[in-house]
């Protein structure tokens, strides 16, 4: 036999050779339905669309991208912008004050990784970057104390202010000051400063800049940290919104009698990468899609077992009549792919576990500088701009 024959053979038992059944045993071709019809064997389809999660391990879980991959059969795997528009869809599932959950479908998971990183380490927000103690008689360290209040969430929106260097002149548009004076009476009960206590000064900084002679100096030449040329109170965005922390209850310090804080801080716009106080996301993580097939009808104690199996309670039990009971998917969305389904001997013949490639589930949670919604759509104005600054550079 030449090689060429050789080859040919090969490629027309592919799909019934012993080293594809070794590598599938339990997944018989499946009509996949989100998956057009095309020249490809459903065995090469189920390997290019879906990672299939076995008892062992996760397989095929990389992305097919080569154009020619499949050029042997006729198929032309490369991308192509209409294709992406036509498969493109981003459908809203939830939607509350502080998260969201929508799907991303028709993309690769590169594409959803970027929107991730974006949102955590690239969206502008604004938080406390210095803060100046006059005094702190509490137990926690003025470092410490500095590190908590940065944490605090304010709600402002970013896109009102600009960036400040080193060699800015503070002013009202790259600087935002709160006041903070809490006091515990001597022998009275111990007392929480709280986030509320955070007042916003919309005329600036009041603490004194130190100078050589400052008690020559008269009211009118006393200069400020922070000197506005005018209040942020008397700009439209502020008039009737009011700078304040995002969550009023937040506990920043516990003071006992006698004790007191009294400092003034100082926000300015950053990014989640120089810092995580500026991330304006609690958390922004991704899923594929599951999708619980069952290969064969479970029935009857079998099905009841299955039921039983599943801690997130993905499958049900219908009735077919004459006191019979099956299983069927109910709730494929909810699966975590803990495997509990197909653990045991002989369930992998009846339940098959996949992940749909280019289908992501997507939830992000914001901090609440800015709405869930809102942040996404500026994650998607970044990586555009990233977009165009390439093509700019290699044109």
């Amino acid at each position: 036999m030449t090689s060429s024959e050789s080859n040919t053979e090969v490629d027309s038992s592919w799909s019934g050779s012993e080293y594809e059944k070794e590598r599938t045993p339990k997944i018989p071709v499946w009509d996949l339905p989100d998956v057009p019809k095309g020249n490809l064997p459903s065995h090469l389809q189920l390997q290019r669309t879906r990672v299939v999660c076995n008892k062992e391990a996760p397989t095929h879980t990389e992305n097919i991208q080569y154009s020619g991959a499949y050029a042997a059969m006729g198929v032309d795997n490369s991308l192509r912008l209409d294709d992406f528009r036509k498969n493109l869809r981003v459908e809203v599932v939830r939607l509350t004050e502080d998260d969201i959950e929508f799907d991303l479908i028709g993309i690769d998971a590169s594409l959803a990784n970027a929107f991730r990183r974006i949102l955590i380490a690239e969206l502008p927000t604004i938080a406390i970057e210095k803060v100046l103690i006059a005094n702190n008689t509490s137990v926690i360290q003025d470092e410490v104390l500095a590190h908590r209040l940065g944490l605090i969430p304010l709600q402002v929106d970013p896109r009102l202010f600009e960036y400040i260097s080193e060699n800015d002149i503070p002013n009202e548009k790259n600087t935002i000051v709160f006041k903070l004076h809490a006091r515990c009476e001597k022998g009275g009960p111990r007392s929480t400063v709280k986030s509320d206590e955070l007042k916003w000064l919309p005329n600036g900084s009041e603490f004194l800049l130190a100078t050589e002679n400052s008690a020559s100096n008269t009211a009118s030449k006393q200069k400020t940290y922070t000197s506005f040329s005018s209040s942020q109170d008397s700009l439209p965005e502020f008039s009737n919104n009011p700078i304040a922390p995002k969550y009023p209850d937040i506990i920043i310090a516990k003071l006992g009698p006698g004790q007191e804080i009294e400092l003034e801080a100082h926000a300015v716009k950053g990014m989640g990468k120089t810092h995580a106080k500026w991330s304006p996301v609690a958390t922004a993580w991704y899923r594929m899609l599951p999708e619980v097939v069952l290969l064969q009808e479970v029935k009857g104690v079998k099905a009841e077992e299955l039921v039983n199996k599943c801690p997130v309670k993905v499958f049900d039990i219908e009735d077919i009549g004459k006191g019979g009971k099956r299983a069927n998917v109910a709730r494929p969305r909810s699966c975590t792919l803990c495997r509990e389904c197909i653990r045991g001997d002989g369930w992998e013949k009846f339940v098959a576990l996949r992940r749909v490639k280019d289908h992501f589930i997507f939830t992000v949670e914001s901090t609440g500088a800015l709405p869930p919604e809102v942040l996404f759509t500026e994650a998607v104005k970044i990586l555009e701009d990233k977009c165009e600054r390439v093509i700019t550079e290699l044109s």
